[in-house]
């Protein structure tokens, strides 16, 4: 039995990344012209958001929404939610429609092809250069003033450790949203660790619940607030977390 199980996980997982590129080659003329001009990128965002679905459907994964709150088409926000798996990028775009720059580890333009439009939609972040995140704010402030949204995962890596429920929260979302005012939009993705974890031999197709948790407003907060406002976001999306394992 552990034979058929370990054939699975390894088929499973090449499918997967198969799964990745096979929608980027479908769509490569358009998802390149979309990227010429940084006013075109709702277009790209668009193409995104087919591409997540269908690695998502096509790995037998399905998600359910629950709202405390609906997002405003048109308006800009700042998504957070928790990070354990690759599949967090492709839930967090199946899930949101409002156009969104995602805020990424430089490490990820390294994977051939989806590293390309990475680069270039992406506000990439080397964590290890004080320059470079200081470049991310100024980036992040013209996407902003373009309209935009900007989601960040706030652990920052995924944990080693996979018995951790959440990591520490990084300061870098929550220095955005309050000196922008932009609400704070808390999404816990329940299932991702189980269904898709960074541990090669595991994981199984199967539901994702995702959980748009009430806007943290941020439009009466100052700079020296941001703290606050990261642990509250922290419980949050724990507490929530917690919920789900009990559900179990």
């Amino acid at each position: 039995m552990k034979i058929f199980k370990l054939l699975f996980w390894t088929l499973w997982r090449i499918w997967f990344y198969v799964l990745v590129l096979i929608p980027i080659l479908v769509m490569f003329p358009f998802l390149f012209v979309s990227i010429l001009k940084e006013t075109w990128y709702p277009y790209f965002f668009r193409l995104a958001r087919i591409w997540a679905k269908v690695i998502l459907f096509g790995s037998g994964f399905y998600y359910t929404i629950e709202k405390e709150q609906e997002i405003i088409p048109g308006k800009s926000y700042m998504f957070i939610a928790n990070h354990t798996s690759m599949t967090d990028i492709m839930l967090m775009l199946a899930v949101v429609k409002n156009p969104f720059v995602f805020v990424g580890k430089k490490e990820l333009e390294k994977i051939p092809l989806f590293g390309f439009f990475f680069k270039r939609t992406c506000i990439m972040v080397d964590r290890d250069s004080p320059k470079s995140r200081v470049a991310v704010y100024q980036r992040a402030q013209n996407r902003i003033n373009q309209g935009l949204s900007i989601c960040i995962f706030p652990e920052g890596r995924v944990p080693d450790d996979e018995s951790i429920v959440l990591d520490e929260f990084k300061n870098g979302a929550f220095n955005l949203a309050v000196d922008h005012h932009l609400p704070i939009v808390p999404l816990t993705f329940g299932d991702n660790k189980k269904r898709f974890s960074y541990t090669f031999f595991s994981g199984s197709p199967g539901k994702m619940r995702v959980k748009i948790h009430r806007f943290i407003e941020t439009k009466d907060k100052v700079h020296h607030d941001r703290k606050i406002v990261r642990e509250e976001a922290r419980t949050v999306i724990y507490n929530q977390l917690l919920a789900y394992e009990a559900e179990k």
